[in-house]
């Protein structure tokens, strides 16, 4: 009958499941509740097993908003871009920190007078600009996975326009041919690219062995609108000789441009205008080219970080590039920390109408929900921060559990809520409606955590007496 009769301890030890009996998983917790709540002369007559998982799924989310504790946490290194995407099973935060060269973590304070609004496209008159389906064209980054971060998602390798109504060519065709080693040998694994354009290894980018002239890869549904500006970029590197890379854009009325030849590796940067090169290309695509007819050298290239962007709605809004440029407050030195500072120190005692969100030198956040990003300050840039977040607890089945201070409280929500939607439970409903109350606000107390030793040693500090 033990809890731990099948378990024993090598078994424990040499695994990496530590600390899980404290928790009860949802499984088990459906199946004791259909055991001992469900059934002839109990207090739910008759209930489908449907019904008991949705509403265990259901009280188990609500535990898990305000309830249980919440372990989950995310490290990473804010990037230049100063933005992060949210976890995916991500709900809501609870602490967002950066961290030292100590390990100790540093509060970051949420900003509540900025945002990131949608900023549309104009023409140099101000007029909206639409793409081919008459939807309004957002500003910032076009192209989509340009950096390819670790999917393949939007690009198709070895197909190639070639304009004057001259058509494409697809992936097998003379131009675009594509091949890999069938046999591996010492030095070549099988599998291995041979010819053609390939995602690389983990598909963090694009690599060309061996190309044909013309050969390309593209990416459709760009919206690219005919006599606008626009930058592109795109990194070139490994390059061999006889490489000549070419970027075009297609615009909505099928007219293209496209960039002067690069044969360099690096990340090349230019301004385009759309429509001034020829006519007769899919609407609205961007493509990479091989444009030079190979000589003796095997043609190879790797690519990555394509950008396009309309010139003057290089950024998602001016809301936001005006934010992540600006010099927050908590980086200038005009407080007690400089003791030679001129500022502080003649107006001591006299700093009036500080606002406190604002007295502090940790930085600052936004979550934009629209984006499903978090956005920083600027001397957040290349830190180390911590976001410490709460999600359902739905996301996969090892997240289905419940602790067993909250067991009790997960039986009484599932009980209430199985008879407040019927007809014949209708009776109970208010005394389970105060056992529920009861049993969460209970889990909460046993969840607190506090412990005797701990809240003596911070109260000690209280009893000092603080000398003027």
């Amino acid at each position: 009958m033990g809890l731990l009769d099948n378990t024993t301890q090598a078994n424990y030890y040499s695994s990496n499941d530590f600390g899980n009996y404290q928790f009860t998983s949802l499984h088990d917790i459906i199946n004791q509740f259909m055991v001992v709540y469900v059934g002839e002369d109990k207090m739910i007559p008759r209930a489908r097993i449907t019904d008991v998982q949705f509403h265990a799924m259901r009280s188990l989310q609500e535990l898990s908003f305000d309830t249980l504790k919440s372990c989950k946490s995310i490290e990473f290194t804010v990037p230049a871009a100063l933005n992060y995407a949210l976890p995916i099973d991500y709900v809501n935060y609870t602490k967002v920190s950066s961290v030292d060269s100590a390990g100790i973590k540093h509060i970051l304070y949420t900003v509540s007078k900025t945002s990131n609004p949608k900023k549309f496209q104009e023409d140099a008159n101000g007029d909206f600009l639409y793409d081919i389906n008459n939807n309004l064209i957002e500003s910032g980054e076009l192209v989509v996975n340009g950096s390819f971060n670790g999917t393949s998602d939007n690009w198709i390798l070895n197909q190639a326009y070639f304009g004057s109504n001259l058509g494409f060519a697809t992936s097998g065709s003379a131009t675009q041919p594509v091949s890999v080693y069938t046999t591996s040998s010492p030095s070549i694994p099988q599998g291995t690219p041979k010819q053609g354009w390939h995602f690389t290894t983990g598909q963090l980018g694009v690599e060309g062995y061996d190309l044909v002239k013309d050969q390309g890869f593209v990416q459709h549904n760009v919206p690219i609108v005919q006599n606008q500006d626009y930058k592109v970029s795109v990194t070139t590197s490994a390059m061999t000789g006889g490489a000549s890379i070419k970027l075009y854009i297609v615009d909505d009325m099928g007219y293209y441009a496209s960039t002067s030849a690069i044969t360099t590796n690096g990340t090349h940067e230019q301004t385009i205008t759309a429509a001034n090169d020829g006519f007769g290309m899919e609407p609205q695509t961007v493509m990479i080219k091989q444009e030079a007819t190979p000589g003796t050298t095997e043609v190879k290239v790797n690519i990555d970080n394509i950008s396009i962007k309309k010139v003057d709605f290089e950024e998602t809004s001016t809301t936001w590039s005006n934010y992540k440029s600006h010099k927050p407050s908590e980086n200038n030195v005009n407080d007690y920390q400089d003791y030679q500072n001129d500022i502080y120190w003649p107006n001591e005692g006299r700093r009036y109408g500080l606002d406190p969100q604002h007295a502090q030198v940790n930085g600052s956040f936004y979550i934009d929900c629209d984006s499903g990003k978090i956005y920083f300050s600027s001397n957040i840039s290349g830190k180390t921060v911590i976001l410490d977040y709460i999600s359902d607890s739905l996301g996969t089945d090892k997240e289905m559990q419940v602790h067993k201070f909250a067991e009790e409280a997960m039986y009484k929500s599932i009980a209430h809520a199985i008879l407040s939607t019927s007809n014949y439970g209708q009776p109970l409903v208010p005394r389970l409606t105060k056992e529920k109350f009861a049993a969460i606000r209970k889990a909460k107390l046993r969840l607190s955590n506090l412990k005797l030793e701990e809240l003596t040693q911070i109260l000690r500090g209280k009893s000092k007496q603080i000398k003027h």
